[in-house]
């Protein structure tokens, strides 16, 4: 048996090797990190209209030409300002008022008129977080000032304007833009589709031979030929690919093998499952190519599962790559240990165990060996009842 073993496997990954299609994925990925090579967005045009020209506007200014997100345009009057971004030239135009310095100084309020365009929300939020960011730094200097001449101490100062120490603690997949919170959930999507694709198409083919079904022992060592190929490509989605484009990347090769094993059985064992429900190659490219979408949004990588109705977060669940992305994302980008990921390995495991029996069952079903056993188990009572009269 371990002959055909090693056989099935040798043959199926030597013709892997010969023809490497799976490089698709890589040169798939590639092409869309393209668009994320620059992180993220820089050299927003905003206009600024200032009223005041005072020594606070400057520094106002000066402050947001620092922005690496902003590119301060200086305009005279408001009405050219908001033509130029009615035709797109800009994201923002902000209007200092008259007597802004004076109002800060006499403690009075201020109101810096803002008008944006909302179409680009990602622009349109790293502007927001900018200007008021900068504009709390302008208070908290004249606040400074202010405290310290009316003989406040830097200690008093300190605790009086920030009692409060906060710390920055890095979370989930901490980055330099949102393409670092998907990128682990759309890896293992990728990865979890294309093995899903393979080993389904790899099963579907060796059930359907011209000299007959093979043995199971045969089919077994042609499906792990796969694996070794879905491990090397694991290593350069969740090792290589995230220091190529610089973003946080913790597990070494090791721990991103643990990690990837127990995913690529639990696909096989729901390989099983869709080999009995499609029966045919075709069909893969007509069903599978529709879920990958849904499952990556299902995965919590887009939207919290907590946040999602209870019979939706039960479907999510039943996706090894949900209980993967969260396993993944972990060790790789919060830095967790594999310790803390113990159940994750078992869930996938687990469903890999039940999608592969539920396959074999339909297959026994199928072939009628489900009705024989029954049909068998029926009979044995009475066959019992008969010996012993």
């Amino acid at each position: 048996m371990l002959k055909i073993f090693f056989s099935s496997f040798l043959k199926t990954f030597m013709y892997m090797l010969v023809r490497p299609v799976w490089l698709l994925l890589l040169i798939s990925v590639s092409l869309m990190s393209l668009v994320y090579i620059n992180g993220t967005i820089t050299n927003l045009p905003v206009a600024i209209v200032d009223q005041d020209h005072s020594t606070t506007s400057r520094s106002l200014i000066r402050s947001l030409n620092t922005s690496s997100k902003i590119e301060v345009l200086t305009y005279e009057n408001s009405l050219q300002a908001y033509d130029d971004i009615n035709n797109r030239k800009l994201f923002a135009v902000f209007t200092i008022p008259r007597d802004f310095e004076k109002n800060i100084l006499n403690g009075q309020e201020v109101t810096i008129p803002a008008y944006g365009d909302a179409s680009s929300r990602l622009a349109n939020g790293l502007i927001q977080v900018d200007i008021r960011g900068i504009y709390q730094q302008i208070l908290t200097d004249f606040n400074t000032r202010i405290m310290r001449t009316n003989g406040f101490s830097d200690k008093q100062i300190d605790i009086i304007l920030s009692p409060i120490k906060g710390q920055t603690q890095p979370l989930y997949n901490a980055g330099i833009s949102f393409a670092a919170i998907t990128f682990p959930g759309l890896l293992v999507m990728l990865l979890q589709h294309s093995f899903l694709i393979a080993s389904t198409r790899t099963n579907i083919t060796l059930h359907s031979l011209p000299q007959g079904k093979p043995p199971f022992i045969a089919i077994f060592g042609a499906l792990c030929g796969l694996i070794p190929i879905w491990l090397f490509l694991s290593i350069v989605l969740f090792g290589l690919w995230p220091w190529v484009l610089g973003y946080r990347q913790l597990a070494n090769i090791l721990e991103i093998l643990i990690m990837t094993f127990p995913l690529l059985l639990a696909v096989l064992g729901l390989s099983k499952l869709l080999t009995e429900c499609l029966r045919r190659s075709e069909m893969i490219y007509l069903t599978l190519a529709f879920l990958t979408t849904p499952v990556f949004y299902l995965s919590g990588t887009i939207w919290p599962l907590d946040a999602m109705p209870l019979w939706v977060q039960f479907v999510s669940k039943m996706l090894p790559s949900t209980w993967a992305t969260n396993m993944i994302a972990g060790v790789n980008q919060m830095g967790l240990s594999l310790s803390d990921n113990w159940f994750n390995i078992f869930m996938i495991l687990m469903l890999g165990v039940i999608y592969g029996s539920l396959g074999y069952f339909i297959a026994a079903l199928r072939t009628g060996k489900v009705r024989r056993f029954f049909k068998k188990a029926k009979m044995s009572p009475n066959a019992s009842k008969r010996l012993s009269k």
